[in-house]
């Protein structure tokens, strides 16, 4: 223990000699360069004498920002963050020429804008040496982030702040964007995520369940349903909405809110972090009070609809900052490393990686990972009840260089750092913490669809409509055969140009989220028919559900209902499918259930399409440009985890308590429930909505119910935004609060739908 402390001092000790040596040489430097400021006297010295002015000069800077600077910060917390970036610089410059003028004999002298210059470069140098030599230092990145956070604890009211470890423990959820469940077993086995390895073997430790997704297996589904109870009306990462001629993107801020809107209209509960809640990093804000980086959000306006604890929190470190610029760096040379050896080695299924990738890659791995986790330690810090956290940094890699690739666990072993230190300050925290790990779904490798055969799936939906296709694409196979087939169905000659009537027709909007693919006919109101669409494009079908990369299509029949269609002619009304047999037996258990549910969608597409899955290999063939992917069935996308302390119950057993309720509700009312479809035949919850029932009985174990957004039995009428008549149950600052984050959004403008980022306007 001594020979600890004794390191830690003797480490301290030369940062803070380098530091002083740093800043000593800049001001030397400044001052040959800067005509109004100077370090000697009129009549010149020696260079011994000019060095022992700038030590001095550099040591009076240091220690008065060390001293004196967090007395004038605590002092003008009041002023607001624009003004106070702006005062930032003029008392830094105040700082220096208070210590120039403690340099003996009146030697150092500036000019007061030359000093505000030198104080921001002295700054910087400074914090970037001292962070240079901690960089690798978790436990001061720690002692800097629990400096932070006890400010911030310290204005907390009473009743809000966590009890003593003798009280209700909080409980804190990472999820780990992206990660399936055999990824995490093949991880921790391998020593890649030591945490989570000796999470997994202590007998006291935690338990761990894969759960199933729904059909559409993405964050923006996925999230939805955990944080704010349903993904109802949710068919894909991104959807075409006809009566506003919308496209939806689980990523637009305006979208995410608009869902999260939705949602919790439709379950009348604000959330599952409502009750001193944080969200950090996340798609959707569950209801929390405390946000950072969350997307929904972002699209807000007014007075409280920002983040107080986001970039402008860690960034405010210079040594926060300066630790995450120069990872940035390092993750960005990194990832052009890598993928030049990729190309080296021809290294196949591969995807282009250059243009700005390097640096998204590098944001979501660095930046976002730094700021999520730090924002998590401040609300351990600061006692929180309920805490969620989203890492995407697996999953940004996973879709580019594939979910097993080398790359990919590097990630891995950075996220299973952060968990370490994530677990190491929960033991140090005046609340006591336990920690929930789960994903909102799996990735699944593969080769995308364009580069296995040739075009994408806007390429073949328009041969097969007798549209026109790129160059390209009229060379490959599957679109020969698409206008032959297009040829025979309108009885013309095989040979010759497209045809003139087909290309009159509207086009259709094509879009991809992994390997689901969305069609919408815009002129058609409603959902279209199969009859419909075999009227306009009487080879469409076909030539789609007979293609090697299409695994089945959904599409309603005006004869029999939603129907099926699979290769060979398959066709399977929606009633009868079966998970043993026809086109979806490859899928697995539990992919016949997931397609009816997407079925009932109101926005469900006129065209639903699944790419083909190879159960041998594991692979799918993605729509977009991803060598990883999830959006679809098939394959390990559809098969996330939950890692839960042993102290909380098993999420089986509240699935199965809820099911007898269920029987109970029906033998009383007559009304069939929902529950029992929650657990798998084989074990295993089923959908991300019942992960959220098991995530609210585990904050209710602990915390107490959580508030719902109207009063319990007040079913009368009003609008959204106002949940609880006056005096009722329940009114009061947190139904005010999650009241706030349901407030409907304007009617969106009717335009013409557009091309999107990785969606596509055929």
């Amino acid at each position: 223990m001594a020979d600890g402390k004794w390191r830690r001092a003797g480490a301290t000790l030369i940062r803070v000699i380098a530091v002083w040596a740093a800043s000593a040489l800049t001001l030397l430097a400044l001052a040959g360069i800067l005509p109004d400021f100077q370090l000697q006297s009129d009549d010149g010295d020696t260079v011994t004498r000019t060095a022992f002015t700038a030590a001095w000069g550099a040591g009076a800077f240091g220690l008065l920002s060390a001293l004196v600077w967090p007395v004038l910060v605590r002092a003008l917390l009041i002023v607001p963050a624009l003004v106070l970036g702006a005062l930032v610089f003029f008392l830094n410059g105040s700082l220096l020429l208070i210590a120039l003028r403690l340099i003996p004999d009146g030697r150092g002298d500036a000019a007061p804008e030359t000093a505000v210059v030198v104080a921001a470069v002295m700054s910087a140098v400074a914090s970037a040496t001292s962070t240079a030599f901690a960089v690798r230092d978790d436990d001061a990145y720690r002692r800097r982030l629990s400096r932070l956070a006890y400010r911030r604890r310290r204005g907390r009211p009473a009743d809000q702040g966590g009890p003593g470890r003798e009280g209700p423990p909080g409980t804190v959820f990472i999820q780990l964007d992206g990660v399936g469940h055999d990824a995490l077993v093949a991880a921790a086995a391998a020593g890649l995520m030591p945490t989570v390895a000796g999470w997994l073997a202590d007998s006291s430790g935690h338990r761990l369940t894969p759960w199933r997704t729904d059909w559409s297996s993405q964050t923006g589904a996925s999230q939805l349903a955990i944080l704010h109870g349903s993904n109802h009306d949710v068919p894909a990462f991104r959807w075409y909405e006809k009566e506003t001629r919308t496209v939806m993107v689980s990523s637009r801020p305006a979208s995410a809110l608009e869902m999260q809107r939705r949602a919790i209209e439709r379950t009348r509960d604000g959330g599952l972090l409502t009750i001193d809640g944080a969200s950090r990093g996340n798609l959707f804000s569950g209801g929390a009070g405390q946000l950072a980086l969350v997307l929904s959000m972002a699209a807000r306006r007014g007075k409280g609809s920002r983040s107080r604890a986001g970039y402008f929190a860690y960034f405010s470190d210079p040594a926060n900052a300066t630790r995450t610029a120069l990872s940035f760096v390092a993750e960005v040379v990194r990832e052009i490393g890598q993928s030049t050896r990729a190309r080296a080695r021809k290294v196949t299924p591969r995807v282009k990686r250059g243009g700005l990738y390097p640096f998204i890659r590098a944001f979501a791995t660095v930046v976002e990972r730094d700021v999520v986790v730090a924002a998590v330690l401040g609300d351990l810090f600061a006692g929180r009840t309920a805490v969620y956290a989203d890492l995407v940094a697996y999953d940004e890699v996973a879709h580019h260089s594939g979910p097993h690739s080398r790359d990919a666990e590097k990630v891995l072993e950075r996220l299973d750092r952060s968990l370490a230190l994530i677990a190491k300050i929960a033991d140090r925290t005046p609340r006591a913490y336990r920690i929930v790990l789960l994903s909102d779904h799996g990735q699944s490798p593969g080769e995308t669809f364009a580069g296995k055969y040739g075009l994408t799936l806007k390429d073949l939906v328009r041969a097969g409509s007798g549209l026109p296709v790129p160059c390209r694409a009229q060379r490959t196979r599957s679109a020969s055969e698409a206008r032959d087939a297009v040829r025979i169905a309108l009885h013309r000659p095989v040979e010759g140009g497209v045809d003139e009537q087909a290309a009159k027709l509207s086009d259709p909007i094509v879009l991809a989220s992994g390997n689901l693919g969305l069609i919408s006919f815009p002129d058609i109101g409603g959902r279209a028919s199969r009859e419909q669409i075999d009227r306009r494009h009487p080879a469409l079908l076909s030539t789609l559900a007979n293609h090697p990369g299409i695994g089945f299509l959904l599409v309603r029949s005006e004869e029999h209902g939603s129907v099926v269609l699979g290769p060979g002619g398959a066709e399977v009304p929606i009633a009868e499918l079966s998970d043993e047999e026809g086109p979806l037996a490859v899928f697995g258990a539990g992919a016949a259930d997931a397609v009816r549910r997407t079925d009932t969608f109101p926005h469900v597409a006129d065209i639903m399409v699944n790419s083909m899955y190879d159960p041998g290999t594991g692979t799918v063939h993605a729509f977009e440009e991803q060598i990883g992917s999830h959006g679809g069935l098939g394959g390990e996308q559809s098969r996330p985890f939950l890692l839960w302390p042993r102290g909380l119950t098993d999420p089986l057993d509240i699935m199965a308590a809820e099911s007898v309720d269920s029987v109970e509700s029906v033998e009383s009312t007559g009304t069939v429930g929902s529950a029992s479809a929650s657990v798998a035949p084989g074990g295993g919850l089923v959908g991300a909505e019942a992960v959220h029932r098991v995530l609210t009985r585990w904050l209710q174990e602990s915390s107490g119910p959580q508030v719902p957004v109207r009063a319990e039995g007040f079913t009368g009428p009003g609008p959204v935004d106002e949940p609880f008549p006056p005096g009722a149950p329940g009114a009061g600052p947190t139904a005010a609060r999650t009241a706030q984050a349901i407030e409907p959004l304007p009617p969106p403008k009717r335009q013409d739908p557009a091309p999107d980022a990785t969606g596509t306007t055929a």
